[in-house]
């Protein structure tokens, strides 16, 4: 089945209980990508928050009440499962949302440290991350779990998961428009200056071999991080881990749609900003070729 097919602006009635998936913008669309990967007969709702964003740069009772309010929008809709596709609000949030909603599994995002340590040759591993993620505790909690396996280099990137985010309404017009080739610098620049600041890549002793995206915006940016930090540094995120976690939950929970009596599960997509942003980056980052249908959301 295509990806246009995979994509529907309504639930299937296949699928009464969908999962439910949520990020401060198109970010959370790394994890989306994941988790149809791995799931591919499930029915997904994903939500946007992009008329809010960006989180990063919020304060935290602002991250809370929004993280409660698009959950309890999605359990409204009678998910099966709620995966916080956002570093910045699992850390703000995720333990309000479980007490909030009890009878719903909920999986969140943390960057990969303990993942990164494991394939670390060098011990030494960089983290890009939101400032309001690297400041929560429940990051530094998942530091200090880690502080005996690897030296870890945190580095704020205040900026880059806000221009990621223009690039793609900036592309809507023309790949070669002057907005989209400036914000596309600006990436790089952004890029640039925080493995700059982290210091050396490579695999010598001393050197960072391993680098953590720890926010799911980040991923988008993959291929201008490559160029930067070598071929022989590994990039670690977090979506695959994520699919990997909720399979297991459903299967353990006997929730899991059963491929052997069901379709290839639709994708459903809400906005709180333009709906041209996201059908854009669906567009462009899960590969649909064609227009897919976007739904604005006033929550």
């Amino acid at each position: 089945m295509s990806d246009s097919e995979f994509f529907n602006g309504h639930l299937s009635p296949y699928f009464p209980h969908p999962i439910g998936i949520f990020d401060s913008g198109v970010g959370g669309l790394s994890v989306l990508r994941a988790l149809r990967a791995e799931l591919p007969y499930e029915a997904m709702l994903y939500v946007a928050d992009s008329g809010h964003a960006p989180y990063g740069e919020r304060g935290t009772a602002h991250v809370l009440a929004r993280s409660r309010a698009i959950a309890n929008y999605l359990v409204s809709q009678h998910v099966k499962a709620l995966v916080v596709a956002c570093n910045t609000a699992t850390a703000a949030a995720i333990a309000q949302l479980r007490l909030d909603n009890p009878h719903v599994p909920i999986i969140g995002v943390e960057p990969a440290l303990k993942p990164a340590a494991l394939i670390s040759q060098t011990h030494r591993i960089g983290v890009m991350a939101t400032r309001s993620t690297l400041a929560s505790a429940k990051f530094q909690t998942l530091l200090a779990a880690q502080s005996g396996t690897a030296t870890f280099v945190l580095q704020a990137c205040d900026g880059l998961a806000s221009a990621i985010e223009r690039s793609t309404l900036e592309a809507l017009d023309a790949q070669n428009s002057a907005a989209y080739v400036q914000n596309e610098s600006k990436i790089i620049a952004l890029c640039a200056l925080n493995t700059s600041a982290m210091g050396l890549f490579g695999t010598q002793v001393g050197q960072i071999d391993t680098l953590v995206l720890g926010c799911t915006h980040y991923p988008f940016a993959a291929e201008h991080l490559r160029r930067l930090v070598g071929p022989h540094v590994q990039l670690v995120d977090t979506g695959q881990a994520v699919a990997r976690q909720t399979r297991q939950l459903l299967a353990s929970q006997l929730q899991s749609t059963e491929p052997q009596t069901q379709p290839i599960g639709h994708v459903s997509l809400f906005t709180t900003g333009q709906p041209a942003t996201l059908q854009a980056a669906a567009c462009r980052w899960l590969g649909e070729s064609r227009p897919v249908g976007v739904t604005w959301l006033s929550i």
